[in-house]
C-alpha cells in the first residue's frame, strides 16, 4: 500500500446551502462519505487509533482516471444512457466509468437501532438499514493527522469469490484528546418531551446524560434548553455554566412528558435560541434528542428546515441529532441532520447515552472540516467491475469533486469514516488498482485543502478472513448489513457473502481477536439475526 499526501489552497468560496447536491444514476459511480466528529474537552476522546503508512503525492497510474477537474458542469467519464433504475448501492459499477465520488458522512444510527430492534427480536426494517452506518459504527486505527484536515488510508483484501476483494478507503481527523485548547461550546438542547418519551429509555436516558455532561463541561462554555410537545417552548435561554450549573441541572430534572409531538415547533424554536444566544468564536450547535415520532405541525424534513436556512447558511449552525426509543423515526431524523449540516447518533441504553454526551461529546460537537467529499479513481487496466456499498443518499456528480458549491459532510476530531468497495480485477491484473482523494473546506476560512492516497493490487491480502482484525470488522459489518437488506432476495449479494449462521460464526471469532466489546455486540447481534431469519 502507497499513501500519497497533496495540500492545495485555491482561494475562498463562500459557503452555499446543501441544495447542489445531485443524486447520480446507478450506471455512474457512487459516493464514499467520510469522517467526522467534534470537540470538547470535557471527556476524553474515545478512539485512539494507530499508524498507517503514507508517503509524498502521486496521481500516476497507466492512464486510469483522475480525480475530476475543477469545473461545475458537463458530464463525467463514461456516462451512460438509458440507465437502470433501483437500489444504486446494489448494482455494480459498469464500465468505463471508473470513477466514485460521494459527501462524507458520520451517522451511526442506523447501526444503533438495528441493535435494538434485535435486541426486542424483532428484525429492523430493510429501509432503516444503511451499510455504511453500521460499518462507521466501529473503532479504526487509520494513522491521524497532525493538524485539521484528513489522512487517508486504502487496503484491501481478496473474499473467497474469484477476481472479487473488498477494498477499503479510511479517512480519520486528528485526536480531540492531542487538540490542545478548543473554543467554548454554544449547546442548544432542543428536546422532545411528548407523550411517547415517556417509554423507559427515552428521556430518562437524556436527563441522565445531560446531567452528566454539565459536569464535565467548562466554566466557559454554554447550554440552552429547549422542549416541544404539542408547541415549544424555551426553558433555559442560552446560559455560561460558570456559576450557573444548578440552573442547568434544575432546567434538566424538570423534563416530564406530556402530549404530542410538534417536532418542526421545537427545531423552529431551538434555531431562534440559538441565533439569539450565538456566540462568535465558539462552537454553536442545536442537538436534537428525540423518538422523531412527529405527529403534529410540520413533518416534512425540508420544509421543517425551510424555516431555519439563514440559520444554517449565515451562522454556521450544525444539527445534531440523537435518535432514541424503541419506536423510531429514523427517515425524518436522517433527513433533519442530513439537510441540517449534520449527523446522527441513536441510544438505547445509559451506557450508550453517556458514551454519545461524554466520551464523544468532542466528536459530535466541533469542527474540523466543512463540505467534505471524497473521490476514488479505480485504474480500468487493473479493474473491470466494482461497487460502493452504502451511502445511497451521499452521491456527488464526479465533475462537482472540486465544485466548492456544492455541499458535502461536516467532520470534526476524533472521528473516521471508512468506505468499503466490492471490486472485481481483471484476471491476472497487477499494478495499480485505485486512488482515493478527500476535499474538504477549512471550518474557519474556507480554504479548500485536499490529501489522496493509493493502492496497489500487490498490496491486497490474500485472503479477506486471515487479514488485518479491523478490517474483518468492517466486512462483518457490511455484510450483516448487506444481509439484514437482501432477506429472502440473494439475486445481488455482495461477492463473499457468508450465510448468516456462518457469518455470525466469524463475527464471534473477530471479536475474540479485537478484545473489544462493541464487536462483541456485533457478533451478537448477528447471532440474533440469524436465529430470527431461521
Amino acid at each position: 500500500m502507497t499513501l500519497t499526501g497533496n495540500d492545495e489552497h485555491t482561494g475562498r468560496p463562500r459557503r452555499r446551502p446543501r441544495t447542489g447536491r445531485r443524486r447520480r444514476p446507478v450506471a455512474i459511480l457512487i459516493g464514499l462519505t467520510l469522517a467526522g466528529g467534534l470537540l470538547l474537552t470535557g471527556c476524553g476522546a474515545s478512539d485512539s487509533n494507530g499508524s498507517s503508512t503514507d508517503g509524498s503525492n502521486k496521481s500516476g497510474g497507466r492512464g486510469f482516471p483522475q480525480p475530476a477537474p475543477n469545473r461545475t458542469s458537463g458530464t463525467s467519464q463514461g456516462e451512460q444512457k438509458n440507465t437502470p433504475t433501483g437500489d444504486a448501492s446494489r448494482e455494480f459499477a459498469p464500465s468505463p466509468d471508473y470513477l466514485s465520488t460521494f459527501a462524507l458522512d458520520v451517522d451511526t444510527a442506523s447501526y444503533g437501532y438495528a441493535r435494538r430492534a434485535l435486541v426486542d427480536g424483532r428484525l429492523p426494517e430493510a429501509s432503516t438499514v444503511r451499510p455504511e452506518e453500521f460499518v462507521n459504527s466501529f473503532r479504526q486505527d487509520y494513522r491521524r493527522p497532525d493538524g485539521n484536515g484528513f489522512s487517508v488510508t486504502v487496503d484491501g483484501a481478496r473474499t473467497r469469490e474469484e477476481d472479487w476483494s473488498l477494498v477499503r478507503v479510511g479517512l480519520a481527523t486528528r485526536d480531540a484528546a492531542s487538540s490542545g485548547e478548543r473554543p467554548p461550546a454554544a449547546l442548544t438542547f432542543v428536546i422532545d418531551i411528548s407523550g411517547s418519551m415517556g417509554e423507559p429509555g427515552r428521556l430518562d436516558l437524556a436527563k441522565d446524560a445531560l446531567g452528566v455532561m454539565t459536569d464535565r463541561l467548562r466554566d466557559d462554555d454554554s447550554i440552552a434548553v429547549v422542549t416541544f410537545s404539542d408547541e415549544a417552548r424555551t426553558v433555559l435561554p442560552m446560559t455560561r455554566l460558570g456559576h450557573h450549573r444548578d440552573r442547568i441541572y434544575d432546567a434538566i430534572r424538570g423534563l416530564e412528558p406530556t402530549e404530542s409531538t410538534n417536532l418542526g415547533a421545537g427545531v423552529r424554536t431551538g434555531y431562534a435560541t440559538a441565533v439569539k444566544g450565538l456566540r462568535e468564536g465558539a462552537t454553536n450547535r442545536v442537538v436534537l434528542i428525540s423518538d422523531a415520532l412527529a405527529n403534529t405541525g410540520e413533518t416534512d424534513a425540508d420544509a421543517i428546515l425551510e424555516n431555519i436556512s439563514t440559520a444554517r447558511r449565515e451562522h454556521g449552525i450544525t444539527l445534531f441529532g440523537v435518535g432514541v426509543g424503541s419506536e423510531y423515526g429514523d427517515a425524518l431524523m436522517e433527513r433533519l441532520a442530513d439537510k441540517g449540516d449534520g449527523h446522527t447518533t441513536y441510544v438505547s441504553t445509559i451506557e450508550d447515552a453517556r458514551k454519545v454526551f461524554c466520551e464523544q461529546l468532542p466528536q459530535n460537537i466541533d469542527l474540523t472540516a466543512r463540505d467534505a467529499k471524497a473521490q476514488v479513481a479505480f485504474d480500468p487496466e487493473t479493474v473491470k467491475q466494482f461497487r460502493l456499498i452504502g451511502y445511497d443518499d451521499r452521491q456527488v456528480a464526479d465533475e462537482d469533486f472540486r465544485n466548492d458549491r456544492v455541499d458535502g459532510g461536516e467532520v470534526g476530531p476524533g472521528h473516521t469514516v471508512t468506505a468499503l468497495y466490492a471490486v472485481r480485477t481483471r484476471p491476472g491484473a497487477s499494478g495499480h488498482l485505485a486512488t482515493a482523494s478527500v476535499r474538504w473546506l477549512d471550518p474557519d476560512t474556507r480554504a479548500p485543502h485536499e490529501e489522496s492516497g493509493q493502492l496497489e493490487t500487490g498490496s491486497l491480502d490474500e485472503d479477506l478472513w486471515t487479514s488485518s482484525t479491523r478490517l474483518q470488522v468492517d466486512a462483518v459489518a457490511a455484510y450483516f448489513a448487506d444481509d439484514l437488506r437482501t432477506g429472502d432476495d440473494k439475486a445481488n449479494p455482495l461477492p463473499g457473502a457468508l450465510p448468516l449462521g456462518e457469518l455470525a460464526d466469524r463475527a464471534h471469532r473477530v471479536a475474540s481477536a479485537a478484545e473489544d466489546k462493541a464487536v462483541d455486540d456485533l457478533a451478537n447481534a448477528v447471532e440474533r439475526a440469524s436465529g430470527l431469519m431461521g
